[in-house]
Parts: structure tokens; C-alpha cells; sequence
């Protein structure tokens, strides 16, 4: 016995002489890097994964954070060799190095449907008891929003802390605010963030849960702030505050920081503990900001939503705000539901007065000493063909040139809210800031401190033409405040991000669009409205836009199902919003493109907009396990070892290679080669889970694309107590004499069952692609 017990340790150690680190020169820089361990590999004498890992490193080595639930693995700050010295080691699957990640940044519930006497909210009692987690820059927990006034006890399934910190106590968390963390080792390892870069600020951040920046306690409140109170933001938007799920319990995971974003070590241990402490919903306004995404095995986002799926967690994020370009959308695994962004039926106009006459209508959201009508001269720094100056940068106007005038500034590159501080700086005593062809009309309100009005690039253009031809052009700025009923309305906004989805066209996103266009939530007391340093107004909420804001629309959405619905799965929840959405504006037409006017495609909106009236009862469902997924990642060639790193467990991907567009959504793109002439098809699979009444009978409808035929088999699906799960066939057929696509490169149509009661809809995509 003695021998075999010396036997055992003695192979556990000669597994672990292999080190994960061998000793090298010192290097001066290093980096953080993030390490998928194959977690079955671990030798038994050890407690835990991080013995192991110390253990293994024959040096001390900064260890940053163990991942353990939806990740096994563990980030570590290493010399670039000390990093491939440990991917050597047989246990590491993959590495990637930490990126830093950018923010995509109480009207909003009526206008997805929700009612107070019936449907959703009542029959959910409003997310009671449903746990959001919300990975974003913290919370101010004493706002009104986050009252726990008539709320019953935490739930008894919550395992999760509320960590103390600076300005931050046990007493600020409550039966609203169930919890609290904050992450920033990632955030102070980081070269030019760390030591080396002065790590965090303590002058202007809290290294605790509150929330420094605003972001996080306005997208907090957006998906489960109470409501019992009337608000406002300087008497704009007033109203009754509202999140919507004003019962649902917040658990706030502090990942982003002030003035220096969100890395991914931090934001994948934040996924590791919102798991483990027992959310049900995650909703994450985090991206990569550049229009550009990883490969799902290299996205940590990506990773930690898969494992948070898989535990039966629905996770919302936002599509990015790099719109109105094609293939702008990021956050693309099919795992994530992926939000782009609509205006809602409430605005803010203000118009510029030329001295002419003419009034040129724009948006703005300045609550300070009007201008009274008066007429002041105005000037177009631009005109001398200096960028700088025609963006209003920092030091970039002549006071002699805009003292006392209204001052033209382009829109890009610094903040909006900030050129109008350079023209104050330089004299001036009010803006006009123009859109340009990128962001076509598309208007944003801004809490500006100066007299300013935004304008489209049409009335840019005017306005910079009447200049041009009067030496002694003038102009004033009229505010108008709030108004309601605007149509139409939603209209896609031109910053939120556009399909086609640039790793996988097969799956159509954004999945769906939600309210983010001048929303009003609560805010910090750490910064004024604007962010800005020089802003030292205080303001119990604001208003912002974004499909940050679009995001937690819908993970309060996806609380309000989850508890009206206990038994649905994170698909099962995302495809009863995707399948009930809204394709028509309040004009009852279709939904157009605040970009171009035109109207919108799925690529803009996915499945349509939100509407939470019909979501309630969608008839039918497309259904997803993760085997689902795991079979897509096989259809997309990554091999076991790769899924792995995603996916924890071991896979095999079988002899018979899957489609990836037969993953069991509610969409369906079909990608046909240009190289194909004359006619071809694409047959797609599909099955439908039946979740309203059992003995029901369901009949297809088809719009189908221009110039393309669509024949589904069966035609007819009939249910019953027995018969819950049905699937059918989708043959797509184009000739390439008679396709011919628009200007997004694609054609559009749609699939829906119908049963008299339910429309069960599923948008079609058919496009042409290069072989590569």
C-alpha cells in the first residue's frame, strides 16, 4: 500500500516538473496574457486550479485572476518569452493576449409594449425576484432607481458578495443591489494603465463597486431601475422613471474603468463570478469599438457569454456603434443576443434661426440661458480647410476669428460635448454641430453647456452654403424642450452597427434592435451630464444614446420573460423576442434608416424591433442546447482542441460535417456563390418548439425575396399534448440570370407560421459570396 501511495506521488510530480514557465533573461515590458488550461490535466495532489498554477511557475509570477466556472484558465502578467515559455507547457489549449475594450455608449417601456394593468409586466410581476448582472463601470447605489422599497427578501439562491471598497459600504447594497464586485487587475497590470502608467486614478475613480463614469448606473437602472417617482434631466423628458423590469434584483460587476475602458481579463473573471454567484440574465454594453471581431476562441466576451449560456444564463450585448457601415456589428456568436439600436417616439428639437429666415430644424438637450432670439454673427473655422479647426479641437480656433459669433464645428474625432467647451474657451457664444455623409441626419441630444443645436448633414450644408455667400451671415438657436408622438418612429439609428455578420453570414445579426437613442436612466454624482472634467453640474439622471442604452432594454426584457417563464432557455427567450418583433414604424409603414432614409433591411434591424406585448406569447420557438452550438463550431472547421478552449469539456466533431446555416435559429441567411451560374438551391433544417396551446395547427407564409423561390415542407404543422417539437424543411432556389441584389448586396424576405392567433416570423437573407 505504502509503495503504491509513493508510486502516485511520485507521477504527480514528475507531471508537474514540467513547469509552465521556464526561467529567462528579464525582460523591461510586460503584458497581460489569458491562458486556457485543459482543466482535466490538473494532478490530483492539488486543492485547487490556483495551487496548480502557482506550483508550476519556477519563479514568482504575477497571477491575476483564476477562472473557474464559464473559463478554466488563469491570466498572468508575463515577459513576452515567460509567455511562450508557458505555451509549451502540454495543459495550455490557447493564449491571447488582453485587449482593452470600449463602452457602446422613462419612455423607453410604453414603447416596447409594456402595460401596467396587463400583459408582460403583469403577468412577470415585474422581474420579481430574476437576478441581472450587469458588467459595466459600477453603480451609484443611492439613487432613487435603486430603492429596495417594498421588495421581498434575496432571493436564497444568490451566492454572490457585496464587496467594500472605496466609498462603498456593506449598507450600499440592499434587496435591489443583491451585490457588488469590481475587477481591475487586468486593468492595473497593463502597460500604460499599471504601475508603469500610474495604475488607477484615485482622484477621479473609486476602487470599489460605485461608479465613477455614469455608464454603468444609467444602463443598471435601464433594465431594472424601480419606478415610483417622476424624473427629469433639467425638465427634459420628464415622466414617471422607469427601468423595465422594475422588480428584478441587480448584481453589479465593476469591469470598466474611468477615461481607460475594459480588458478582457477583467470582464472574463466578471462572466466567472456572475455565474457562480447565480444570475440569470447578463446584460454587457462592452465591445470592441473598431468594427472589427475575433475569432469566437480568441473573444473573451464571446467565451464567457458561451459558458454563461451554458449554464442556463441569457446574455444581452450590444452590436457596436460604428453604423451606418456595412458589416459594422460586432459581438457575433450566435450564444450572445446581439442589440442594435432605434429611436423612440420622444424628442428634443431645437432650430437654427438664419438670418434670412429660413429655420433649420436639429436636437439638443442644453438647459442653460437661452439666446433669446438674439441674432449673433456666425463662422465656419472649417472654411480654411484646417481639419483640426473644423472639428473645434482642443486649441484649435483663432478667438479672434469666433469671439462673440455662433461657431460651425464638424462632427468626429472628440467629443461632441467637448467642442462646444473649445468655442466657449475661444470666445465664442454658441455651436452648431454639423453631422457629415457618415452620419447622414442622424441626431443624438446632448446635455450641452454652451447654446448648441445638431443638425443633419443636409442643414450642415446649408448653413455652411448660406456662410459662404454672406459676408455677414448671422444666426440664433430657439429650444423647444420635450415632445412626444414623434414620427415616425422607431427608425434605426445611423450609429448603430449593420450586418452582415463578418465571421459567419449564416447567422443574421444584430439579432434585433431595442430603444437607444436619447434615453433617460439615472447617473452618478462623480460627473456632470456631459462626463467632462469642466462639467461640474450634478444630475440625478441623464440621457444618452447608444446601444449601450439598447442593450439593458433588452436584458430587463429577457428578466421579464425568465420570470414569467421559468423553463425557457437563453435561445427559447431570445427567439420569442426575435420572432414577435415590430417591422413597422407608428405610421404603420416600414421601418427606415436614420442614415439614409430609406427604408431598413434585417441587416440594420435582424429580426425587427422589440416588442414586448406580443413576446409574452410567441406561439412557437427555435430551441438551442449547447450541443447546437457545438455542432456549429465543428460546421465552421474549428477543430476539438480549439472548441474546447471555448467550450471547457473535450468535444468530438463527427465524420459528417454540419451546415452552419442549420443552427437552429430564428433567422436564416442563405450565401450563394457568385461563381454559380443558372440556378441553385439551399435546402435549410428547422425545428419549432411549440410553447403556447398544445392542440394547435400552424400554416406557412412566405415573402419571399425578389427573384427567389421558397418552398417549405411540410407546409402544415399540427400539435399536440404528445407532439410539443416539430421540424421542417427550407429550400431556397435563385438563378443568377434573375437575382439581383440592392445596396447592402442582399435580398430580403420572410418565413412566419401562422395559426390565427400567433405570427411566428423569421426574416430571410439571400446573398451572393466571392469563394475564396
Amino acid at each position: 500500500m505504502a509503495s503504491l501511495f509513493l508510486l502516485t506521488l511520485f507521477l504527480c510530480f514528475t507531471f508537474i516538473a514540467i513547469p509552465f514557465f521556464s526561467p529567462v533573461s528579464a525582460e523591461p515590458e510586460a503584458k497581460t496574457y489569458i491562458y486556457r488550461v485543459d482543466s482535466f490535466s490538473k494532478p490530483a495532489v492539488f486543492p485547487t486550479h490556483y495551487h496548480w498554477y502557482s506550483s508550476e511557475f519556477t519563479e514568482p509570477v504575477n497571477i491575476l485572476h483564476v477562472y473557474d466556472n464559464v473559463f478554466h484558465g488563469f491570466s498572468a502578467s508575463l515577459s513576452p518569452s515567460q509567455a511562450a515559455s508557458v505555451l509549451q507547457h502540454p495543459s495550455i489549449l490557447a493564449t491571447f493576449e488582453d485587449r482593452r475594450r470600449q463602452l457602446h455608449t422613462t419612455r423607453s417601456p410604453q414603447f416596447l409594449g409594456l402595460r401596467n394593468q396587463k400583459g408582460l409586466w403583469s403577468e412577470s410581476d415585474y422581474g420579481s425576484d430574476v437576478i441581472v448582472g450587469v458588467l459595466d463601470t459600477g453603480i451609484w447605489p443611492e439613487r432613487r432607481s435603486f430603492s429596495d422599497l417594498n421588495l421581498g427578501p434575496v432571493p436564497t439562491r444568490w451566492k454572490g458578495v457585496c464587496e467594500t471598497g472605496a466609498k462603498f459600504t456593506s449598507r450600499n447594497c440592499n434587496r435591489k443591489i443583491i451585490g457588488a464586485r469590481f475587477f481591475s487587475k487586468g486593468h492595473e497590470a497593463a502597460p500604460g494603465f499599471g504601475p508603469i502608467g500610474g495604475g488607477i486614478n484615485d482622484t477621479v475613480e473609486f476602487r470599489s463597486p460605485r461608479d465613477a463614469d455614469g455608464h454603468g448606473t444609467h444602463t443598471a437602472s435601464t433594465a431594472a431601475g424601480r419606478h415610483a417617482f417622476r424624473a427629469s434631466m433639467s425638465g427634459y423628458a420628464s415622466g414617471i422613471a422607469k427601468g423595465v423590469a422594475p422588480k428584478a434584483r441587480l448584481a453589479v460587476y465593476k469591469v470598466c474603468w474611468k477615461n481607460s475602458g475594459c480588458f478582457d481579463s477583467d470582464i472574463l473573471a466578471a462572466f466567472d463570478a456572475a455565474v457562480s454567484d447565480g444570475v440569470d440574465v447578463i446584460s454587457i454594453s462592452i465591445g470592441g469599438g473598431d468594427g472589427i471581431s475575433s475569432p469566437y476562441y480568441l473573444d473573451p466576451i464571446a467565451i464567457g457569454a458561451y459558458g454563461a449560456v451554458a449554464s442556463g444564463v441569457f446574455v444581452s450585448s450590444s452590436a457596436g456603434n460604428d453604423g451606418p457601415n456595412g458589416m459594422s456589428v460586432t459581438n457575433l456568436a450566435p450564444w450572445l443576443t446581439t442589440v442594435g439600436a432605434g429611436t423612440i417616439d420622444r424628442n428634443f428639437p431645437a432650430e437654427v434661426i438664419l438670418g434670412d429666415g429660413r429655420k433649420l430644424s436639429g436636437v439638443s438637450l442644453y438647459a442653460g440661458k437661452p439666446l433669446n432670439g438674439k441674432m449673433y454673427p456666425i463662422v465656419y473655422p472649417g472654411k480654411s480647410g484646417v481639419l483640426s479647426a473644423s472639428l473645434c479641437m482642443e486649441n484649435s480656433l483663432d478667438p479672434h476669428l469666433v469671439r462673440g459669433k455662433i461657431v460651425i464645428c464638424d462632427r468626429g474625432s472628440n467629443p461632441r460635448v467637448a467642442k462646444g467647451l473649445v468655442v466657449s474657451k475661444a470666445g465664442g457664444v454658441g455651436m452648431i454641430l454639423t453631422n457629415g455623409v457618415s452620419n447622414g441626419e442622424g441626431l443624438v441630444g446632448d446635455a450641452h453647456m454652451i447654446p448648441t443645436c445638431a443638425v443633419g448633414a443636409d442643414e450642415g450644408d446649408a448653413i455652411k452654403a448660406y456662410i459662404s455667400k454672406n459676408p455677414t451671415a448671422a444666426a440664433t438657436i430657439n429650444f423647444h424642450g420635450t415632445i412626444i408622438g414623434v414620427k415616425p418612429a422607431p427608425v434605426v439609428a445611423s450609429f448603430s452597427g449593420r450586418g452582415p455578420n463578418g465571421l459567419n453570414p449564416e447567422i443574421l445579426k444584430p439579432d434585433i434592435i431595442a430603444p437607444g437613442v436619447n434615453i433617460l436612466a439615472a447617473w452618478t454624482d462623480a460627473v456632470g451630464p456631459t462626463g467632462l472634467d469642466l462639467d461640474h453640474r450634478k444630475a440625478e439622471f441623464n440621457i444618452l444614446s447608444g446601444t449601450s442604452m439598447a442593450c439593458p432594454h433588452v436584458s430587463g426584457a429577457a428578466a421579464l420573460l425568465k420570470s414569467a417563464h421559468p423553463d425557457w432557455s437563453p435561445a427559447a427567450i431570445r427567439s420569442a423576442m426575435m420572432t414577435t418583433a415590430n417591422l413597422v414604424d407608428n405610421r404603420l409603414l416600414p421601418m427606415t434608416d436614420e442614415a439614409t432614409g430609406k427604408p431598413a433591411t434585417p441587416y440594420d434591424y435582424g429580426a425587427g424591433h422589440l416588442n414586448l406585448d406580443l413576446a409574452l406569447d410567441p406561439g412557437l420557438v427555435y430551441d438551442l442546447a449547447n450541443q447546437d452550438y457545438v455542432s456549429f463550431l465543428c460546421a465552421i472547421e474549428y477543430g476539438p482542441k480549439t472548441i474546447q478552449v471555448i467550450t471547457k469539456s473535450p468535444v468530438n466533431c463527427s465524420m459528417r460535417k454540419p451546415l452552419p446555416e442549420n443552427l437552429n435559429y430564428p433567422s436564416i441567411a442563405a450565401l450563394f456563390s457568385t461563381a454559380t451560374k443558372g440556378v441553385s438551391s439551399k435546402t435549410f433544417f428547422r425545428t419549432v418548439t411549440n410553447v403556447g396551446d398544445a392542440n394547435a395547427v400552424y400554416r406557412v407564409k412566405i415573402e419571399a425575396p425578389k427573384g427567389v423561390a421558397v418552398s417549405v415542407k411540410p407546409a402544415k404543422l399540427g400539435f399536440s399534448e404528445k407532439i410539443r417539437k416539430l421540424s421542417y424543411y427550407v429550400t431556397i432556389t435563385v438563378d443568377s440570370k434573375n437575382l439581383v441584389l440592392n445596396d447592402s448586396g442582399a435580398v430580403f424576405g420572410s418565413l412566419s407560421w401562422v395559426d390565427g392567433k400567433h405570427v411566428v416570423r423569421s426574416p430571410i437573407v439571400v446573398t451572393q459570396m466571392s469563394p475564396l
